[in-house]
């Protein structure tokens, strides 16, 4: 099914920086609770992400990130995620995160 430009602008993807990766024992599979700063915009969203594998919570802060900010808010195991961060999967089936190559602010649409 191809996919139309009308519905990819749909999506709204922005940079922003992760200020807080907290470890989620409560989710099904091994995630980390995450807070990222979209801007003065945005504001601050939350997000948990299956992305132990690869990253420890100190490596995650201040780590710029691409996330999808405008799905609906999803209760997962008690937790309020507001934004998809998006990644690449590895040959084990692992989440590579995906970020700018340069430095960008927080906030700015990917389109």
């Amino acid at each position: 099914m191809a996919l139309s430009w009308d519905d990819f602008e749909k999506v709204d993807m922005r940079t922003g920086t992760i200020v807080d990766a907290q470890d989620f024992p409560e989710a099904r599979k091994p995630a980390y609770r995450l807070w990222i700063d979209f801007g003065p915009e945005i504001g601050i969203r939350r997000s948990s992400a299956q992305i132990t594998v690869h990253y420890t919570k100190e490596q995650l802060l201040q780590r710029m990130v691409i996330a999808v900010v405008n799905f609906p808010p999803k209760q997962i195991a008690g937790f309020i995620s507001e934004c998809l961060v998006l990644g690449v999967y590895d040959q084990h089936n692992d989440v590579i995160l995906l970020k700018p190559d340069q430095p960008a602010g927080n906030g700015l649409k990917i389109g």
